[in-house]
């Protein structure tokens, strides 16, 4: 509880900041847009009833359908009332409206245990609202304290992987309309997805009143908190802006070095840094979007099938969408994935504490990033020149934080089901379990002299009677 309480109060202390320094440039923050969103039409209105999703696992089935219901006849007030003033249409208010219902019951109708549960719900479901909240007030923050941007550095250097950002954007263009919405609609509803893999994993916190001690909604909410900070270090914007026309409504050929994306990869020459506007986000490095697709494959390897092909499915879309739409450079994708994979190895090293095997690897991942930006920025000439050198170099530093996890994983699994199988059979063996509880009678403490299992009580007495003679 004393965890939890800290972590509410870091987090509101943290958006609070954000808040004040977005004020600062003239502009609403996390807080005040999510304030608006409870009258006025929200931004993602999936990602409101993903959050919703997310609180409900606390609740008992006939709690949900009645926490649904309402969400539903809310949005369908406020669609009428939106129809007849011809407003902006986009729903998702009830589900907002649940969360903060959910959140006054806990505190005025509920005690104890069970009141900290509802709150834990409230707090996880409000948590992923406030994370797309606080990552567009981080992604203003980028574009107006960063005014010079690094891509001409990762663009000599995804020289190394063949410019995998300018293939992959010709061949989406060759598919035309229907992959190029297919992977919009992926690329935009990654927390969705994040949402169905993490209620598969907290499917039984309604029945077992308890969290599990870790979940991707954690890895999630970290790798979010985390990579703005890198984005302040190494501020890019992305080929289809430096490169390109822009996206969004930003960017442009007045601000880029050249119209070459994707049809001509830019050539090789000394990189420097290059003046940007102050209204794009310089969110490349890493790539958050393969950063969080990848703790969604992993989070759902242990999953059923269909799960582990929709996470392997979202992963592979993913990191297609960041490169046909040119959003990303190919050696993002690499820092994305190793920054993913140190967070969650750093995550569950903790939860069993603080392993050493673990914290090797951390410490192994965490190198490994850094040496990636290093070279980004100080060897981006050599990599364009020795592509067959630092090419496969790029991929082996990657696979081997990549391997390291999954082996280290597998080690703690298969320790886990031994523990899990001692434990069982400690409770189920001779002299152990119901018969050796609390209100065992007398004679089932005795040593055993005959097999319990196969022969009734009374041969036990028999027995005993024979020794006693014999002596």
């Amino acid at each position: 509880m004393i965890l939890w309480a800290a972590v509410t109060v870091a987090a509101l202390g943290f958006i609070l900041a954000l808040e004040i320094v977005t004020r600062g440039y003239g502009l609403p923050g996390p807080i005040t847009n999510q304030a608006r969103e409870v009258v006025f039409a929200p931004k993602s209105g999936p990602l409101l009833y993903a959050s919703m999703a997310l609180t409900m696992v606390v609740l008992t089935w006939r709690q949900r359908f009645i926490a649904l219901g309402v969400a539903l006849g809310i949005d369908l007030v406020f669609f009428l009332v939106r129809w007849a003033l011809d407003a902006e249409m986009m729903f998702g208010n009830g589900a907002l409206w649940v969360l903060i219902g959910c959140a006054v019951i806990a505190l005025t109708r509920r005690t104890g245990r069970e009141r900290t549960l509802l709150l834990k719900g409230v707090g996880l479901g409000l948590l992923l609202v406030a994370g797309r909240k606080t990552g567009d007030a981080w992604l203003l923050i980028t574009s107006k304290t960063r005014p010079t941007v690094l891509d001409p550095y990762l663009a000599t250097a995804d020289h190394a992987l063949g410019n995998p950002s300018w293939v992959v954007g010709r061949m989406l263009r060759a598919t035309g309309p229907v992959g190029s919405t297919l992977l919009d609609w992926v690329y935009v509803q990654l927390a969705v997805a994040a949402v169905v893999v993490a209620l598969y994993q907290l499917r039984h916190v309604g029945t077992e009143r308890r969290f599990p001690r870790h979940h991707l909604v954690r890895t999630f909410l970290l790798i979010g908190l985390l990579g703005p900070g890198i984005y302040m270090i190494f501020p890019v914007v992305g080929p289809v802006f430096a490169y390109g026309t822009g996206a969004f409504g930003t960017g442009g050929e007045p601000w880029a070095l050249a119209n070459l994306w994707p049809g001509t990869a830019p050539p090789i020459g000394p990189p420097h840094s290059m003046p940007y506007d102050d209204i794009t986000p310089r969110n490349c490095m890493p790539s958050l979007h393969t950063a969080w697709a990848t703790a969604i494959f992993i989070h759902s390897r242990r999953g059923p099938r269909a799960l582990r092909h929709a996470g392997t499915f979202w992963l592979v879309a993913t990191l297609t969408a960041t490169l046909g739409f040119g959003y990303h450079y190919g050696v993002d994708l690499i820092a994305g994935v190793v920054f993913t994979v140190t967070i969650e190895a750093a995550l569950r090293t903790i939860d069993r504490g603080w392993d050493r095997s673990g914290l090797r690897l951390v410490a192994h991942g965490a190198a490994v990033f850094v040496a990636l930006l290093l070279g980004y920025r100080f060897l981006p000439m050599e990599m364009a020149r020795h592509p067959w050198v630092y090419g496969p170099l790029l991929l082996l530093l990657m696979a081997s934080v990549v391997y390291g996890f999954f082996r280290l994983d597998r080690r703690w699994a298969a320790e886990a089901d031994a523990d899990a199988g001692s434990g069982s059979e400690s409770g189920s063996g001779p002299g152990s379990g119901q018969g050796a509880g609390p209100g065992a009678s007398a004679l089932e403490s005795l040593p055993q002299l005959v097999d319990i299992r196969q022969e009734p009580r009374l041969p036990v007495t028999v027995a005993l009677t024979d020794e006693v003679r014999q002596r």
